[in-house]
């Protein structure tokens, strides 16, 4: 049950992974999640009361009757526009056996069948294959005759002959298919598939949710939280190389929450916030991490970084108020000016003084003659 390998907390930041590309088909699946997206690919009708439109492509194969799919959803009633699901917003995938879900959700099955892992799709779902005539009792925003749209995405699937439900699985049964799907990311991180990486991390902690770690006690707990950690210190490395650093930061503080002291943890989440500009965070993560690992090359690397970082900030706003609040510069006289000028001065003093006792000399001369 080992974590991506590495020689240090951050060689795996340290090594430049190309990111795959996602096929988008004229879509825009990353949108604010309080509307359905506008979807402008082609129509595919799948079942006289289901059709479907492809935002994102998978890859591999679809799931077959019976195998249990882990998905997101969002839901919303196609007559008012409203929201009433977001596993998104839960932070927990739905998981759902082909062939055995429940009535409302057979609409929500034809679509899922007919995707690929990896694949995100909006969903337009009749009355008939939703919540029927009655509507919902859990959801009174679902009324009678609702027609439904969902945008969907599909993380993964588990071939089961039997179709064999997370619950019904024993603690070992669990903890060992999560550990399956865990080992498979490591596999495809290596490969720099990123983002089907994260697909078979979030499936591994899907097989160990909350409710499944609260019943855990002694060696089965540790043994779960051997799988379920670095699932989601991987999740928040393949994160940091996407970019997508506030999720990265969330998967760090899981972690934190059952080991407050693991450097890891502590040394990804302080990446993370330092890409965001959150510095002093940063660096608390940091200090921290270097007390649990402190000839780690990388911790004292960012450190260092944050330290030049901050020096050229202070530096830049020295420059910025010395110009807004300095006294403004003044033209200092050039002394070989002033003396020039002053000499020009004197020279007409004296012209104008010669003139004058002229003028007065002639004047008396005349009065005598």
């Amino acid at each position: 049950m080992e974590e991506i390998p590495s020689q240090s907390i951050g060689k795996d930041d340290e090594n430049e992974m190309a990111m795959e590309e996602a096929a988008v088909v004229h879509g825009e699946p990353l949108q604010d999640g309080n509307h359905p997206p506008k979807v402008e690919s082609a129509v595919e009708i799948l079942h006289e009361k289901v059709t479907k439109q492809i935002i994102k492509e998978g890859h591999g194969q679809k799931p077959s009757k019976y195998a249990t799919c882990f998905l997101h959803y969002r839901a919303w009633t196609e007559s008012t526009q409203h929201k009433f699901d977001d596993t998104w917003h839960e932070q927990r995938p739905f998981e759902m056996v082909l062939g055995k879900e429940k009535n409302e959700m057979a609409g929500l099955a034809v679509g899922v069948s007919s995707m690929k892992a990896g694949e995100r799709a909006l969903l337009h779902v009749s009355w008939e294959l939703g919540y029927g005539k009655e509507g919902s009792f859990s959801f009174p925003n679902v009324p009678p005759m609702a027609d439904i749209i969902y945008e969907v995405e599909l993380i993964g699937f588990d071939e089961v002959k039997e179709g064999k439900a997370r619950g019904d699985m024993t603690a070992e049964e669990r903890i060992g298919a999560a550990d399956r799907r865990k080992m498979d990311g490591n596999s495809l991180f290596k490969e720099e598939k990123l983002e089907e990486a994260m697909q078979q991390y979030e499936m591994a902690i899907a097989y160990l949710g909350d409710d499944f770690m609260f019943q855990l006690f002694g060696k089965y707990r540790d043994m779960a939280l051997a799988v379920k950690n670095p699932c989601h210190l991987n999740m928040a490395a393949c994160l940091i190389k996407l970019e997508r650093y506030e999720e990265a930061i969330a998967q760090c503080t899981i972690v934190l929450v059952e080991d407050e002291n693991n450097a890891k943890a502590l040394f990804r989440r302080g990446k993370a916030r330092a890409e965001l500009g959150q510095t002093d965070a940063a660096r608390e993560d940091f200090l921290k991490a270097r007390k649990h690992a402190p000839e780690d090359k990388a911790i004292l690397r960012e450190l260092r970084l944050l330290d030049e970082h901050d020096k050229a900030i202070y530096k830049k706003q020295k420059e910025i108020y010395r110009g807004i609040f300095g006294p403004p510069p003044q033209p200092k006289p050039k002394p070989a000016n002033v003396l020039i000028r002053t000499w020009q001065w004197l020279i007409l003093v004296c012209q104008w003084l010669l003139s004058l006792i002229y003028r007065l000399f002639r004047r008396e001369r005349h009065k005598a003659d």
